[in-house]
């Protein structure tokens, strides 16, 4: 479990630092991604970004077992 926790930890941090260039990507603004604005409202749900994100998660995770 400690193990696990640092991992995210380390993750995380990598995330925070990676933030500027990750969002200069177009990670967020992908086909798929559903953007709905109104006058006074804006909803927004990121499919394919999260998809994206699952798959290499998962990748990560997978890879970190062996």
């Amino acid at each position: 479990m400690q193990k696990t926790l640092i991992t995210i930890g380390i993750i995380l941090v990598l995330l925070g630092l990676l933030w500027p260039w990750l969002q200069k990507s177009g990670l967020g603004r992908l086909p798929g991604d559903i953007v709905v604005e109104q006058e006074n409202f804006r909803f927004y749900f990121p499919i394919t970004t999260g998809i994206i994100i699952s798959i290499v998660l998962s990748l990560l995770f997978w890879l970190m077992r062996k």
